[in-house]
């Protein structure tokens, strides 16, 4: 098998859950053959948003198609 890792940003104004939650779900929805997700960073942005966005960046393996 062969695999490969892109990385997703996910947010939400709810929670780093959530945020983290948005990136699988996003994953699952339009890659095919997903199998495991890393969440590797947190952040908020504060300045630009009118409420506070959680933000987490995940990586997300899925196996390639022969």
């Amino acid at each position: 098998m062969v695999f490969k890792k892109i990385t997703l940003i996910g947010t939400s104004e709810e929670s780093f859950d959530a945020a983290a939650d948005e990136a699988i779900d996003r994953a699952e929805d339009t890659l095919e053959n997903v199998y495991w997700a890393e969440v590797t960073e947190f952040g908020v942005e504060i300045k630009n948003a009118p409420e506070r966005e959680y933000q987490a960046e995940v990586e997300v393996a899925f196996e390639l198609e022969d």
